[in-house]
């Protein structure tokens, strides 16, 4: 794992302390959305690099926008010899131009090390937001620029957003069924697994360094894991028949699964090693993808126990099994929400899927998409953002919306499907 020095700067205004407030709030006149500018990434005491300066402002203006705080655009209105720093009379052709929110920064190479410095402005206050300076190399350039994203999101929000963490996702461009890891927004694809055969289901543990996944590399659906550093696949559960849709507890001890040993699929728990099954769900029936609640006490889990698939719920050791979804009556694919006010599923309706979320008791059932196909929604660790599978005619691949479904963008294309998304811890 490459390791970089990592050195943060914040400045926030004077006005707002910690003991005050813990995010700023700026306010667009007339009620319309913030607007925020990027301005070009300004070379200092280097020779000026196209390509960086594009790489650092798309990053930002994509990550910005998407999240919802602000429309941002690539823009400049008045360059600065000073660089990023800003005095009371640069402030005016901003504002005159209609920007709330201005971001300015500067970046120096020598060899293969990097610098970056970004500044956040409010342009009406005339004050700087947030500051933060990094040190790395060439190839940590995107993540400098996802990182200050977070750092925007944190100011306005107090909450850190997830721009530097990833999507893992079953991709059959190799013409078999391998595990891919990406950039949250599609960048920087690279093959997990290699092993030639079918691999599905892949989940992060809580930590971010392991992921579970089942092959069938031995012929059977056997779970296995593998840290993101090491190309070695420990197996996991190798008990006759199924062993597929595992699912990290919060705490990381413990794996829910469905294993079919016994007969049916039933949701079993294992520990962090394979050891110890324990049977939770007694039905003839299948009971399949369970999906632990953030606090670990509560599992949703697929269930057709009723002659259709659809989404129950269940204490954590099996008790209290209560049927959640009542509308539909084909229900797949539940993941519960980081902050567990919300469940995520895919609901059959009119020959194709479609992701709605739904209250934990059952109420708010809303739905999220309606162009194409789209299963296997998997919330981003803030909860701001939902990634799914779509098959749609804009094209198919892995999609990103914000949790209300809105500005549904796909982020993986390319030869082959795309589908199974999950999404990474912070």
């Amino acid at each position: 794992m490459r390791f970089f020095l990592f050195l943060a700067i914040i400045l926030a205004f004077p006005a707002v302390s910690g003991a005050e407030s813990r995010f700023v709030e700026v306010t667009a006149p007339g009620n319309r959305q913030l607007k925020m500018a990027v301005a070009p990434p300004r070379a200092v005491d280097t020779a000026p690099d196209v390509r960086i300066s594009r790489q650092i402002s798309d990053v930002l203006v994509f990550d910005v926008t998407l999240s919802g705080i602000a429309v941002a655009e690539n823009r400049e209105l008045q360059p600065l010899a000073a660089g990023t720093v800003m005095a009371d009379s640069d402030f005016i052709a901003w504002q005159t131009g209609g920007i709330d929110l201005l971001v300015r920064s500067g970046y120096t190479v020598n060899g293969d090390q990097l610098t970056i410095e970004f500044r956040l402005f409010d342009v009406a206050s005339r004050k700087m937001v947030t500051a933060k300076r990094y040190l790395g190399t060439s190839k940590d350039l995107r993540r400098f620029a996802h990182s200050f994203a977070d750092e925007i999101l944190r100011a306005f929000t107090g909450e850190k957003g997830c721009f530097t963490t990833r999507i893992a996702y079953v991709t059959t461009k190799t013409g078999n069924k391998e595990i891919w890891i990406m950039d949250w927004d599609g960048n920087n694809p690279l093959p997990l697994t290699r092993n030639g055969s079918i691999n599905l289901n892949p989940d992060f543990s809580p930590d971010g360094r392991e992921i579970l996944f089942t092959s069938y590399k031995r012929g059977n659906p056997d779970l296995y894991k593998r840290a993101l550093s090491s190309p070695v696949e420990i197996p996991l559960s190798r008990r006759s028949g199924l062993n597929i849709t595992g699912n990290w507890s919060p705490d990381g001890t413990k794996i829910a699964l469905a294993l079919s040993k016994d007969g049916d699929a039933e949701i079993y728990t294992i520990a962090r090693d394979g050891s110890k099954p324990v049977r939770l769900t007694i039905n003839p029936a299948l009971d399949l993808y369970p999906s632990w609640s953030p606090d670990g006490k509560q599992i949703a889990f697929l269930s057709d126990r009723l002659g259709k698939p659809q989404i129950f719920v269940m204490a954590s050791d099996g008790g209290g099994v209560r049927r959640l979804t009542t509308s539909g009556a084909y229900n797949v694919n539940p993941r519960w929400s980081p902050k567990g006010d919300k469940i995520a599923y895919a609901r059959m309706q009119g020959g194709s899927f479609q992701i709605f979320v739904i209250s934990p008791d059952g109420g708010g059932d809303t739905q999220l998409t309606s162009e194409g196909s789209n299963e296997n929604p998997a919330w981003s660790p803030d909860g701001r953002f939902i990634t799914f599978s779509s098959k749609r005619s804009s094209g198919d691949g892995i999609y990103v919306m914000r949790c209300d479904g809105t500005a549904q963008i796909r982020v993986a294309q390319g030869k082959g499907s795309f589908f199974q998304p999950i999404w990474s811890p912070r």
